[in-house]
């Protein structure tokens, strides 16, 4: 079977049409994926924003800890301990019992 330049053409046509509209179901495919893709990185950076801020907000609880219990140790180095509080106790008796 021969082909002539006409049935060559049209069969050439019908081919680049097909791989015309397969490129374009290809190109839809992957637009679609690109979109999932750059949805969840925005749902990811949503999600980095809200960690950075518990993340500065724990850093700040955290130093005032730090400072409440400076003051804590501070306080208690000023107070009397058991044993200091028992001697005490021990010299009052002696001195309502005179």
């Amino acid at each position: 079977m021969e082909l002539s330049e006409k049935s060559l053409k049209t069969i050439l046509e019908e081919q680049r049409g097909e791989y015309q509209r397969y490129l374009g179901v290809v190109s839809e495919d992957f637009k679609s994926q690109v979109q999932l893709i750059a949805e969840s990185l925005s749902g990811m950076q949503r999600q980095l924003s809200v960690i950075r801020d518990m993340v500065v907000k724990n850093t700040e609880d955290i130093e005032i800890m730090k400072m409440d219990l400076h003051i804590i140790k501070d306080d208690l180095k000023e107070k009397a301990d058991r044993c200091e509080l028992k001697v005490l106790e021990r010299r009052i008796e002696i001195l309502e019992k005179r």
